[in-house]
């Protein structure tokens, strides 16, 4: 079996906490998010991902800001954005923004592109929700022109027209571009047409529901003519570990219910309740949360499905002390990585 990637995702959450009653500050949730980088990569950790948000309960609004910070603090753990908003982003400045970066990190920086499952950008930077899924698919095929092509003609009918023209700094090092997915068809083949990674995100539900997309993946992949060993693989997932297998699953409760029950007032959801959350938790369920050992049980269930190629584990959800963000990672390093590494041939 072919070792498998382990990385943390953040959206750098600023939230009251329920049980302390005290929100950090912008500020320091940042210069947090900082600290866990550098922490992952010591603890032998693959990548760390940061995602871009524009409201008041996250701080992180320019994700490559914050991972150039780390750049020249880690030698080895891949950089980047988890996602990247592209339908309301400018193509040309992301690739400018993560050809930079990759310079700074000697190859290490990624672009996971999406489309996000918030809104507040398009009002924010003046876009038009009706042009949703047309501004993304005509934003992610210039992205990909751009990093394959120096000299770059656009004539979409969205993003204004330019061209010839060439798009500077172009990096030593091919700059990888992911598609992240939700859970439509359309997107999964799409990123197989583009010979792209796919990640998956599988916040809720059955993971292995999402096999079918999968698999779907690899045929339209194979259907293209793409060299079947360059397939690429993700699954991104809400998870907490702790030595303490009761102790996780008591502690991650409260953070996690926070989130979600703001989430889905704004949203039309139902509560998110205990019972919600016991089949969230449980071997079946899309939380990987528990002591090291439940959680590399459940990672390697998804791993042996899916021919998994890199699992990232988005922490914290929710108002979660920083002591605790950092005992997963370290956790996820030093104890589920080598549970699984032991299962690879």
């Amino acid at each position: 079996m072919k070792r498998l990637e382990l990385g943390i995702t953040t959206f750098g959450e600023v939230m009251k906490d329920p049980v302390s009653g005290e929100t950090p500050t912008y500020d320091e949730r940042i210069n947090r998010i900082v600290e866990e980088i550098v922490l992952a990569e010591t603890v032998g950790l693959d990548y760390f991902g940061i995602g871009e948000h524009h409201r008041e309960d996250f701080a992180v609004s320019s994700p490559q800001m914050i991972l150039a910070a780390a750049a020249k603090l880690t030698s080895t753990i891949r950089l980047g954005s988890a996602v990247t908003v592209l339908s309301s982003e400018d193509p040309v400045r992301i690739y400018q923004q993560f050809s930079t970066l990759s310079a700074l990190t000697d190859g290490r920086a990624e672009i996971m592109a999406g489309r996000g499952s918030f809104i507040e950008s398009f009002p924010l930077f003046g876009y038009d929700l009706s042009d949703y899924d047309a501004l993304y698919e005509e934003k992610l095929d210039l992205l990909v022109r751009l990093r394959d092509e120096e000299i770059t003609t656009h004539q979409g009918p969205l993003r204004p027209a330019f061209g010839p023209l060439g798009v500077y700094p172009r990096p030593s090092h091919k700059l990888p571009i992911s598609v992240a997915v939700g859970g439509t068809p359309a997107s999964v083949k799409r990123a197989a047409r583009l010979k792209l990674p796919l990640t998956l995100a599988i916040i809720g539900g059955e993971p292995l529901r999402f096999k079918p997309f999968v698999d779907l993946y690899h045929r339209e992949w194979e259907r293209y003519g793409h060299p079947a060993d360059e397939a690429f693989v993700s699954v991104h997932s809400h998870g907490y570990i702790d030595l303490d297998h009761a102790q996780a699953i008591k502690d991650y409760y409260p953070s996690i219910e926070v989130a979600m029950t703001k989430i889905g007032k704004e949203r039309g959801w139902g509560p998110y309740t205990n019972a919600t959350y016991d089949h969230a938790v449980s071997e079946a369920g899309a939380l990987y949360v528990g002591n090291p050992e439940y959680v590399a049980k459940k990672i390697q269930i998804l791993r042996e499905a899916f021919g998994l190629d890199r699992f990232t584990m988005h922490v914290p959800v929710g108002p979660m002390s920083h002591e605790k963000v950092l005992t997963t990672i370290e956790l996820l390093g030093t104890h589920v990585s080598p549970l699984l590494e032991s299962q690879s041939s």
